[in-house]
């Protein structure tokens, strides 16, 4: 009787462990696939790079100007805006701090495989390293902003984005350090070519503008970069109607 009564349940037991094994190994996969997620944040790969940059770059631009010394000067910008006269452009003052005085230098922006283009000073915020410059082509793309009330976390990656570069554009990639009302502190490498750039996240979204210049602490760092976080822009450069990124009315 107990022999026939295990071969009679055998089958059924069989059955549950099979189930048992099958659920335990969609939790493992789940765990691992948000454990990939979390290490994809830390470590771009090649690819994510690649993606990112071919994503933003026709929105990034390289600027050229000279200095009030008359040395060259030079950043990149990213378009935030455009209508059907003309498109606008955040900087860095830095970069064309001399063009804001009289007789201003000729400001340029270049893309690879592009006709340059004449860009004009248009708004400023020097405290805050940040300028607007307007270009009379109508239409660039502009870069999607991180949403409102939404910011990065510590540790997550940042990638910098300069328009200079054998393919059009360059990146480079760090972390956040910390965040606050005074912007954003990060350790991605900001080259003189990527001040005035984007600062974007991993879904290629403006957090920042990358600066080399601005320290609301009052003292600078070469390991560490301070950033005005991209709505900053909002207060004196640009108007952003009920906290939206702007646009073209």
């Amino acid at each position: 009787n107990k022999v026939e009564t295990f071969v009679g349940s055998f089958a059924s037991e069989v059955d549950a462990a099979r189930k048992l094994v099958k659920n335990e190994g969609d939790v493992a996969k789940t765990e691992v696939k948000d454990q990939l997620g979390e290490l994809q944040k830390f470590a771009a790969s090649g690819k994510t790079l690649t993606d990112l940059t071919k994503k933003a770059s026709p929105s990034v631009f390289f600027v050229s100007t000279v200095d009030g010394s008359g040395a060259p000067s030079v950043g990149s910008a990213f378009v935030v805006f455009a209508d059907t006269q003309q498109s606008f452009l955040l900087t860095s003052f830095t970069t064309i701090a001399a063009a804001t005085q009289k007789p201003a230098p000729a400001v340029t922006l270049r893309k690879q495989g592009q006709d340059d283009l004449k860009a004009t000073v248009f708004t400023w915020d020097e405290a805050r390293d940040l300028a607007l410059l307007t270009v009379p082509k109508p239409g660039l793309p502009a870069l999607p902003w991180v949403p409102t009330g939404e910011q990065p976390g510590l540790g997550d990656r940042l990638f910098a984005l300069s328009g200079l570069g054998s393919g059009g554009s360059s990146v480079t990639q760090g972390s956040v350090a910390d965040i606050s009302a005074d912007g954003l502190q990060h350790d991605t490498p900001v080259g003189p070519q990527s001040q005035g750039g984007p600062l974007l996240d991993s879904e290629g979204r403006v957090v920042a503008v990358a600066s080399r210049r601005y320290s609301p602490v009052g003292f600078s760092t070469d390991a560490v970069w301070f950033a005005p976080l991209i709505r900053m822009s909002c207060e004196k450069v640009l108007r952003c109607p009920n906290g939206a990124k702007p646009t073209g009315g």
